[in-house]
């Protein structure tokens, strides 16, 4: 059953990080609503803690307030004039209004993966049970790769597939390098001496799907302040609903939540007039 603890704290951040600390979670497993905002008050009086609620434990179909109409209303299609160009331009302005899935979305061409010092691989007993399984597991898929193992932290290992044509490994959306990556985690994990967290990459996918998405919450927030109006993003994983929040939790204007269940929980991009 879904479970939550209210904090409070000087900002809704400083509460967030307060709750996150007493449950020991990271940002993406959890939910939070934010109950009271932080309000300064004068001269120090009459300020106010802010106060946040953060859901946790497995996840139930929540109800949730009515969200808004995620895109403004349609112009109703005019008939074709004499002028030729109205048209063309009505489509453009209709396009323009329309939340783009997140799947159309690009990083800017200009935009490059930065590189990463990721210091020397490691070889220790988790870093042996990772490459093992993940030999096997690759000999088995038919898709030969170079293993590389890295420990930026204790606690989490970071593995990176090399060789040639890795899309397959990869999949629509990551699907597959996710699917990969969970069984590797389980596989590691299941003999009980300590749990590790491991994240897997391919042809620099994550880095590349990370600047994708900053761009598409960049854009979706323009549109949401713009219109005023919320806009629900297309099913994402943890990782990818966590990239959203981290871009926009500093954005004027707007404010961000998660809702529904696994594998189709979303993240809305809600206007936050106290926010501006």
């Amino acid at each position: 059953m879904r479970e939550f603890i209210d904090v409070t704290g000087k900002t809704e951040d400083e509460a967030i990080s307060k709750a996150l600390a007493q449950l020991g979670l990271d940002r993406d497993d959890v939910s939070v609503e934010i109950l009271e905002r932080a309000k300064s008050g004068f001269l120090g009086l009459g300020s106010c803690p802010a106060k946040v609620r953060v859901s946790y434990g497995p996840e139930e179909e929540e109800p949730t307030a009515p969200v808004q109409e995620e895109q403004p209303k349609k112009a109703e299609p005019k008939p074709r004039s004499e002028k030729p160009q109205q048209p063309k331009v009505r489509e453009k302005e209709k396009k323009e209004e329309r939340p783009a899935p997140v799947q159309e979305e690009k990083a800017p061409a200009e935009e490059t993966a930065p590189a990463v010092d990721r210091g020397d691989e490691v070889n220790d007993e988790k870093a042996q049970a990772i490459r093992k399984f993940l030999s096997g597991l690759l000999e088995q898929m038919e898709s030969p790769a170079d293993i590389h193992i890295y420990q930026p932290e204790k606690g989490r290992y970071q593995v990176i597939l090399e060789g040639k044509n890795l899309g397959g490994l990869i999949g629509r959306r990551g699907e597959t390098l996710d699917a990969i990556q969970q069984l590797t985690s389980y596989a590691v994990n299941r003999s009980g001496s300590g749990r590790v967290r491991v994240q897997l990459d391919a042809e620099n996918y994550r880095a590349k799907r990370e600047q994708s998405l900053q761009h598409l919450a960049r854009k979706v927030a323009a549109k949401v302040t713009k219109y005023r109006r919320s806009v629900t993003l297309e099913p994402m994983n943890a990782y990818e609903r966590h990239v959203i929040h981290t871009a926009l939790q500093d954005v004027p204007g707007v404010t961000t939540y998660s809702t529904g269940t696994e594998p189709n929980r979303r993240v809305i991009v809600a206007y936050d007039r106290e926010k501006k």
